[in-house]
């Protein structure tokens, strides 16, 4: 068996650092934020290329305080894309106001920039693009539509662990950005952690508050917060883990390289923009005949995943935002044709290899891709 993805091999390789930096923040006798979060912070502020970084419960509330911090609120409306994970939209949801989605493109998957302007409103106050599946979202556009509209962006980051857009990593180029730590991303905890980057004091003071009950001063409740800390231990370990994520972000681009040639005109391939340095969390590919590529898959031991089997805007708890299944054709074709392959920074190049000559086998015996795109 070829699992879509084994998270053991990262705390084996690592076992002797993360061992000592879990024992040294259990030493420490402070368990809720302390020395081990602000030293985290400190050094992924850096490694992103922020001025600040703020430890919080997980990448969901990443994004929701985000928004919160930038001014979101009942009434909003907020740009984001139709295909992405449902928490883009729940974090809308959550701030009280309502995700307008564009149309995704059918190559890299991001967010259509060309189609932003045309959802901007007298209501919009946010745009939400996403560096989905590792890609970087076309940012400079996105950004001059920002600024002719006097609008926030909170990019969704979730996914872009060491991602560059034009020479910069991913965490600065909007007013901030949100990141999830869940195990299985590119740089991940040994549980659930996030985080909010930027470079504006003022959003980094407000993420500050709202993580902690609204609150700067112990008793003193200056807004109406919530309890969303970065555990110090899962800090603790993702420090460790945040010194190999360059080395295993090359490892990821090698195997997505393989695939990349061993596929070409097989499958269609993610593609991407120019100028940009994917780090792979995902390596998706498309077919019309996509479950019955993957049960071939399955039955010559090679794992996968769907990501995402059912559109947001085809989400029950969606239903209340009214909108049709028909509503975004490209969002909802992803849906039903894409499918991701084995990838992780411990997958050897030999599985990959493997891999690869199952997809090949596996169309060869369903038929090529045809039909409705």
């Amino acid at each position: 068996m070829i699992p879509f993805l084994e998270l053991r091999p990262t705390y084996e390789e690592l076992k002797d650092e993360i061992d000592a930096a879990v024992a040294r923040a259990l030493a420490s006798g402070t368990y809720i934020l302390g020395p081990e979060v602000a030293r985290f912070e400190e050094d992924f502020a850096a490694h992103v290329e922020a001025g600040a970084c703020v430890g919080v419960a997980n990448g969901l509330d990443a994004l929701h305080l985000a928004l919160r911090a930038v001014g979101v609120g009942p009434g909003d409306e907020v740009i984001v894309p139709a295909h992405t994970f449902i928490a883009t939209w729940l974090a809308v949801l959550q701030a009280g106001a309502r995700p307008v989605p564009v149309e995704c493109r059918p190559d890299t998957f991001n967010i259509d920039v060309d189609a932003i302007a045309g959802a901007v409103t007298a209501r919009t106050r946010a745009i939400v693009p996403v560096h989905l599946y590792g890609q970087p979202a076309d940012l400079d556009p996105i950004l001059a539509v920002a600024r002719r509209h006097g609008l926030k962006v909170v990019e969704d980051a979730a996914q872009a662990q060491g991602a560059r857009y034009r020479g910069r990593r991913i965490g600065g180029h909007g007013d901030a950005a949100a990141w999830s730590f869940y195990p299985g991303k590119n740089l991940g905890a040994f549980g659930d952690a996030g985080a909010v980057t930027t470079d504006d004091p003022a959003i980094a003071d407000a993420v500050r508050t709202l993580r902690n009950y609204g609150s700067k001063e112990r008793y003193y409740n200056e807004r109406i917060g919530y309890n969303s800390r970065l555990d110090p231990v899962q800090a603790a370990i993702l420090g460790v883990k945040l010194k190999h994520l360059d080395a295993w972000n090359d490892r990821r681009r090698a195997i997505a390289r393989l695939y990349a040639d061993r596929l070409d005109g097989i499958v269609r391939l993610p593609d991407t923009i120019a100028d940009v340095e994917p780090v792979w969390h995902l390596f998706v590919i498309r077919h019309t005949r996509r479950d019955a590529l993957r049960q071939h898959l399955a039955d010559a031991g090679v794992g996968s995943l769907l990501h995402y089997p059912v559109a947001c805007h085809m989400q029950e708890a969606c239903r209340d935002l009214g909108f049709s299944p028909d509503a975004f054709p490209v969002a909802r074709a992803l849906a039903d044709q894409v499918l991701s392959l084995p990838m992780g920074p411990h997958l050897s190049l030999a599985d990959a290899a493997t891999v690869a000559d199952a997809v090949r086998a596996a169309v060869l015996a369903i038929g090529p891709d045809i039909g409705p795109r």
